[in-house]
């Protein structure tokens, strides 16, 4: 098995496709990992802006929860009719381009873009940060570790979605069962005490108040908290990889995932009043988070306690898996626009879109190793990208029932319309309450990425427009071209492709390139070849031209050359015929140079569209044991 098909499987024809796609148990951990393992830290960044308020920070716990509930309600609402009337997929930014324009539509797919870069980097270190935590002694491997993750995540994501769905699936339903034996249980044992349950591990005691009440702080805990709701947008990007009936199944998939959401925020928010859970100070000593108080009050710090743990450390570094299942698909809409390279609308060896793969890897890889897999700082970003799609998907939404002539048009219209204040007010307050906090930087990522993909749209059209044409063929008319045939030593692999010049030209130079050290050798060869020549009358000898070179280099020289024999011929093409041994193997491509590569690279960069390279290759096949004896002799 060859090392390609062990590493990504073998390769699938593009009728495999259907074979490829996923049902709804295979979806939710694909397409719900970065919403379900939210529920993770969302509660938490919540409850830590409301330490100054101590106890009286409990009384704001379910309102807040609440408020978050229903913005999710309102938004899965909105998802929900997206799949529905755009079943092709591509998500807020499909919505947005049809609805409100190209422009605001490439606003929305660099937001989220953005947002994606951010779930993998965070996702990643947040989950080896909880795992360096418990073991100290890995401290100095954290960088490693993330971006040893970081790999396998890719890898498994280039092997195909179907591949994915079954890695996943058992951390992800091992993490749903854990949270849910917690909730359940707390629950009945709160409910059975009267509301007041004896915790088995008591939580930390809360601080008094270092602050009182205001407005502002609970705005700001609200928005903090809304980074539970980052991911719910990824099935409607990705409704294409979901099994017959696409649109039916999709829906499925996204309404369990946010009525599995829902549960964990409104069940973690009752849990935390009833067992006076806070958050505490991170990175300070005696931090503990949420969900580890939570299960040690509720279970104890048993077996139970540790497979919880081990279940939501999993889940949070997999989150990053969302992104790898959207962010390829989103690429692909918005290059099928002409807005980033078409390789990012090609799907790879494994039905999937690599190029999308590749780049988000990269990406993350270089956020990773600038802030050395520690990037804690960038969590309360995930917001402001995700809720400007929300936004922008919602008034497109508007927009779109409001061109419908479907029964139900006025009532869906009024329920995006909402959406779209609601969302619309929450990234107004995120990007005031953590604008210090580092949301200057999606400020500064967003404006980028819109210059760089209108850039790339630009030089598409100016390409279109240079080479559009009529269909119509005309026949060859003119000389013939001048050939020139570099040739560093005369062998089977030169005469093979002096051959070939031979046939397409009359007028055919032999370039040579000498320094002092074979000053005479390659001349004697050729004298050779002459002395053939004359006794077969029949063969003209191409000319041969030498040019030296005191300092051995050759490649300028030879590019120097060819560019003044087309300014003295400006009415003929050149053709410039090149030799190329291709190996088989790539130790062997290790042991030749590739000027060959270096030297079509470069008269294609500097010569005009008079000059033509051809290339005429040479195969090395492994000659028999027998003809290699003694050779060491």
């Amino acid at each position: 098995m060859a090392l390609t098909d062990l590493l990504f499987g073998r390769p699938l024809a593009s009728d495999e496709d259907a074979g490829q796609r996923v049902g709804t148990s295979r979806g939710i951990p694909i397409f719900g990992l970065d919403a379900l393992g939210s529920a993770a830290y969302g509660p938490e960044a919540a409850l830590t802006i409301l330490i100054p308020l101590g106890l009286l920070g409990f009384s704001y716990v379910i309102p807040i929860s609440v408020s978050i509930v229903a913005l999710l309600a309102i938004v899965y609402f909105s998802y929900r009719q997206t799949i529905a009337a755009y079943p092709t997929g591509g998500g807020s930014y499909t919505v947005v381009r049809f609805n409100l324009g190209a422009r605001v539509g490439l606003l929305s797919a660099a937001a989220l873009m953005i947002d994606y870069l951010l779930n993998v980097a965070v996702g990643i270190s947040t989950g080896v940060g909880a795992l360096v935590s418990a073991v100290p002694s890995l401290q100095p491997l954290t960088l490693p570790i993330c971006l040893a993750l970081l790999l396998i995540l890719t890898l498994v994501n280039l092997r195909g979605v179907r591949e994915a769905g079954l890695v996943f699936m058992a951390p992800t339903y091992l993490f749903l069962a854990s949270m849910f034996t917690m909730i359940g249980v707390g629950i009945f044992k709160a409910l059975t005490s009267g509301g007041h349950p004896a915790a088995v591990v008591s939580p930390p005691r809360m601080k008094a108040a270092a602050a009182g009440f205001s407005v502002w702080l609970l705005i700001k805990a609200f928005s903090s908290g809304c980074t539970a709701m980052t991911g719910v947008e990824a099935v409607s990007n990705g409704v294409q990889a979901f099994r017959e009936p696409v649109v039916k199944t999709a829906q499925r998939t996204l309404t369990v995932i946010i009525v599995l959401l829902m549960v964990m925020l409104l069940g973690l928010a009752y849990l935390v009043r009833a067992y006076n859970v806070g958050a505490t100070e991170p990175g300070q000593s005696g931090y503990e988070s949420i969900i580890s108080q939570l299960l040690g009050a509720v279970i104890g710090k048993g077996i139970l306690y540790f497979i919880g743990i081990g279940s939501i450390l999993a889940v949070l570094a997999l989150s990053a898996n969302t992104s790898f299942a959207d962010f390829p698909r989103l690429c692909r809409a918005v290059a099928q626009n002409r807005y980033l390279p078409y390789g990012f609308a090609v799907r790879g060896r494994r039905l999937v879109y690599t190029y999308g793969v590749y780049a988000l890897a990269v990406a993350s890889a270089v956020l990773l190793i600038i802030f050395r897999g520690v990037t804690d700082r960038l969590i309360p970003l995930f917001a402001i990208g995700a809720f400007l799609s929300f936004t922008l998907s919602q008034a497109g939404m508007v927009m779109h029932w409001r061109k419908s002539t479907e029964p139900h048009a006025k009532k869906h219209m009024l329920v995006n319309g909402l959406g779209a204040i609601a969302t619309g007010i929450t990234v107004i307050v995120v990007l005031i309450a953590k604008f210090t906090e580092g949301a200057w930087i999606t400020l500064l990522m967003i404006p980028s990425l819109l210059f760089l993909m209108s850039s790339i749209r630009r030089h598409y059209h100016r390409v279109a427009l240079q080479v559009a044409t009529p269909f119509t063929l005309e026949p060859g008319t003119g000389e013939k071209p001048i050939v020139i045939v570099p040739v560093e030593k005369w062998n089977v692999i030169a005469r093979r492709a002096l051959q070939f010049a031979m046939t397409m030209s009359d007028e055919v130079q032999v370039l040579h390139i000498k320094s002092t050290e074979e000053a005479v050798s390659f001349e004697r060869q050729w004298q050779e070849c002459e002395t053939d020549a004359d006794r077969r009358s029949q063969i003209k000898l191409p000319k041969l031209v030498i040019l030296f070179s005191p300092y051995r280099m050759v490649v300028n020289p030879l590019i120097n050359y060819v560019i003044q024999v087309e300014k003295d011929n400006p009415e003929r093409q050149i053709a410039v015929v090149i030799s190329q041994l291709v190996e088989r193997s790539f130790f062997q491509r290790l042991l030749h140079n590739q000027r060959a590569h270096v030297l079509t690279s470069l008269l294609t960069r500097n010569g005009d569209q008079r000059i033509v390279v051809v290339t005429v290759p040479w195969y090395f096949d492994n000659p028999p044991a027998k003809a290699l004896t003694g050779y060491e002799q």
